[in-house]
C-alpha cells in the first residue's frame, strides 16, 4: 500500500480534482495533495464542497471519503462501487465459503483480539492480563462459549475501571465510538477494494447492519483505539483528540519482522484472513501484530 495520508478537512472550503491531485480551496489559500497518497479523507465540516469530478477519480483510487455530523462524529462513508474488476467472482466466492472454515477464522480473530486487549493491561500493570492470556486458549471453533464477551467485560472494567461500561455517557465511551467508526471505514474500504461484500459477515450476520464483514475483521484492532483514548482522553474528547484518533492509520504495529503502519497492517491482515477464507492459506498462516 503506498498511500499514507489520512486528510482531515476542518474548514469551510471547496473540494476539486485537477491532473491527479486533490484540491482543497479555502478562503485565503490553496492546497493540493497527490492521490497516490491519500488512505482516507475525513470532512470534519459541514461547509464542504465536493466536486463530483473528485469524487469520481476518490472511488477510482479506492480512497475512502468519511463524512461526519454537526457533532463531527462520523456518520457515514463514501466507498467505490465496484472495488475489483471480478467483483461478481469475488462476490460468489465469500457466498460460497463453508461454516466451518468461518467458525475456523472467527476463532482466530477472537484469539487475536483477546491478545492485544491481554497486552494491552500487561503494559498497564494490571493483574487481568493473565485471565485474558488463559482465555485465548478456551477459544472454540466459532466462538461457541462466548470468550469474547467475557474477556470484554473483564478488560474495559480493567481498564477503565470497575464501574466502567459501554452504555455510560461520557469522553471515553464518545472517544471510543469515534475511534471505532474510523477503524470500521479503514477495514470497510479493504473489504470494498478486494471486491467482497462488506454486508455478508462471518460472524456478525445482522439484517440491520450493512458492515457485518468489516465488524468481523475489525476486532483484533479495537485494542489500538482503547490504547490511544487510555493515553489520551480523560475528561473531555475535543478536536485534539479526535485528530489523534483520526491518524490512527499512521501509528505504528509490529508485523512480519518490522515496523508497518495500522494501515498497512489492516490491509494485509484482511487479505490473510480472506485467503484462509477461501482456503488459499492455512488459518495459522494469518499473521499476528502487536503494538509498537
Amino acid at each position: 500500500m503506498t498511500s499514507f495520508r489520512t486528510v482531515l478537512i476542518e474548514n469551510p472550503c471547496r473540494l476539486s480534482y485537477k491532473s491527479g491531485y486533490m484540491v482543497v480551496h479555502k478562503e485565503d489559500e490553496t492546497v493540493k495533495v497527490h492521490l497516490s497518497e491519500i488512505s482516507c479523507v475525513v470532512l470534519h465540516t459541514l461547509q464542504a464542497n465536493v466536486g463530483a469530478y473528485l469524487l469520481s477519480e476518490l472511488a477510482k483510487q479506492k480512497i475512502s471519503l468519511v463524512i461526519t455530523n454537526e457533532k463531527h462524529n462520523p456518520v457515514g462513508q463514501y466507498l467505490p462501487l465496484y472495488g475489483a474488476h471480478n467483483t461478481s467472482k469475488r462476490i460468489m466466492e465469500q457466498m460460497a465459503w463453508s461454516e466451518p472454515i468461518k467458525k475456523r477464522v472467527w476463532q482466530r480473530v477472537v484469539r487475536d483480539k483477546i491478545r492485544q486487549q491481554a497486552d494491552l493491561l500487561s503494559d498497564r500493570g494490571l493483574e487481568e492480563a493473565k485471565m485474558l492470556r488463559d482465555a485465548v486458549h478456551d477459544v472454540r471453533s466459532g466462538d461457541t462459549t462466548n470468550r469474547e464477551a467475557h474477556a470484554a467485560r473483564v478488560y474495559f472494567q480493567a481498564l477503565f475501571g470497575p464501574g466502567f461500561n459501554r452504555d455510560i455517557d461520557c469522553a471515553t465511551n464518545a472517544a471510543l465510538n469515534y475511534g471505532y467508526a474510523v477503524l470500521l471505514s479503514m477495514v470497510n474500504r479493504e473489504i470494498v477494494s478486494r471486491g467482497y461484500l462488506t454486508q455478508q459477515g462471518i460472524c456478525h450476520r445482522s439484517e440491520y447492519n450493512e458492515f457485518n464483514f468489516a465488524c468481523d475483521l475489525m476486532e483484533p484492532f479495537r485494542p489500538v483505539v482503547d490504547r490511544t483514548v487510555d493515553d489520551w482522553v480523560a475528561d473531555s474528547f475535543g478536536p485534539d483528540e479526535k485528530r489523534l484518533l483520526a491518524d490512527m492509520p499512521n501509528r505504528l504495529l509490529a508485523y512480519r519482522g518490522g515496523a508497518y503502519k495500522l494501515g498497512s497492517v489492516v490491509s494485509l491482515y484482511v487479505q490473510d484472513c480472506i485467503n484462509a477464507l477461501c482456503k488459499r492459506i492455512a488459518v495459522d498462516e494469518i499473521e499476528r501484530f502487536s503494538v509498537e
